[in-house]
């Protein structure tokens, strides 16, 4: 089971009440809130292995030197020296060392990459993955990792994650008309507003589906294009034609890497604490008692 830890921590933060506070009144609703959902994962679905994968580098520069709107309109602060600030909650930010610590003294396998996204751990500890993978996320993005034959399943939060849409090929063959690895074509050239993505103009959602349909991938409609017997309208064919720079780089960054040098982790899920006094310390000093007491049991058992 790998997590996008933090499209499940900020489901957590805007889901739990911000009166949910620490002794010293610092609230800790996104700690409390992912550590009751991570004992929800383990108890519905009993993993063996279990990754909180992590934005080291939530706008990559090598994404935005490909288009440079990727993620542009989430900057807080541009910063020269390292990755840009991402704009995010004054009371969310000062958890996330919280919940790293408490992670990495549960001992729960804790992934991020210098100048690379959660999606792309992922994607990696996926590829390389030897039986059946279930990836919790709340993007959509990474749908295009969805492979029936391999067993590798999205499990995405609609309520809590209690109630989880389990994303299959048919499920995504169902709503999109493509599977997974049509995924990442259908996000490229429909665009993504969320990411800033522009997409090619006028093309949709279901015209980007009916296009895929009908000429496999992204480089069939590209050959299409030069095709004057191939089926397309005038104008889609004009659209194509013109958003030919953003076609030949917008693969790299829509897509997934899966060549990521993770560390060597111990990813089996543990059965205990693997700092109990750490986690004592925390646990009293940010007042998480009922939410990580549930875990440890959960894990205990």
């Amino acid at each position: 089971m790998l997590l996008d830890t933090a499209s499940l921590y900020f489901r957590a933060y805007f889901g739990v009440p911000e009166s949910v506070k620490a002794p010293d009144g610092t609230p800790v609703n996104a700690v409390r809130g992912l550590l009751d959902f991570i004992d929800r994962l383990v108890k519905d679905h009993q993993p063996d292995e279990l990754v909180a994968c992590m934005d080291a580098d939530w706008r990559p520069q090598w994404r935005v030197d490909l288009i440079p709107s990727y993620k542009a309109h989430r900057v807080a602060e541009e910063r020269p020296e390292g990755p840009d600030a991402e704009e995010i909650p004054d009371t969310l930010s000062p958890q996330v060392p919280i919940i790293e610590a408490v992670l990495d003294a549960v001992g729960i396998a804790r992934v991020g990459v210098a100048g690379y996204e959660a999606d792309d751990v992922i994607g990696t500890f996926t590829a390389r993955a030897k039986g059946p993978v279930d990836i919790v996320t709340g993007d959509r993005d990474l749908y295009q990792l969805v492979d029936d034959a391999r067993g590798v399943r999205v499990l995405y939060p609609l309520k809590g994650v209690g109630t989880l849409q389990v994303t299959d090929e048919s499920w995504l063959r169902e709503k999109y008309g493509v599977d997974g690895r049509g995924y990442a074509d259908l996000a490229l050239l429909r665009g993504d507003p969320s990411d800033g993505l522009p997409g090619v103009p006028g093309i949709g959602e279901k015209t980007a589906a009916k296009l895929l349909a009908e000429f496999g991938d992204l480089a069939g409609i590209m050959a299409a294009v030069d095709d004057p017997q191939a089926k397309l309208t005038p104008s889609q064919r004009k659209r194509l034609d013109e958003s030919r720079p953003y076609v030949a780089v917008a693969p790299t960054v829509v897509r997934v890497a899966d060549d990521v040098p993770v560390p060597e982790v111990e990813t089996a899920l543990p059965r205990g604490a693997r700092d109990a006094e750490a986690v004592a310390a925390l646990g009293a000093r940010w007042g998480l008692g009922g939410s990580l007491g549930r875990l440890l049991g959960t894990l205990g058992s």
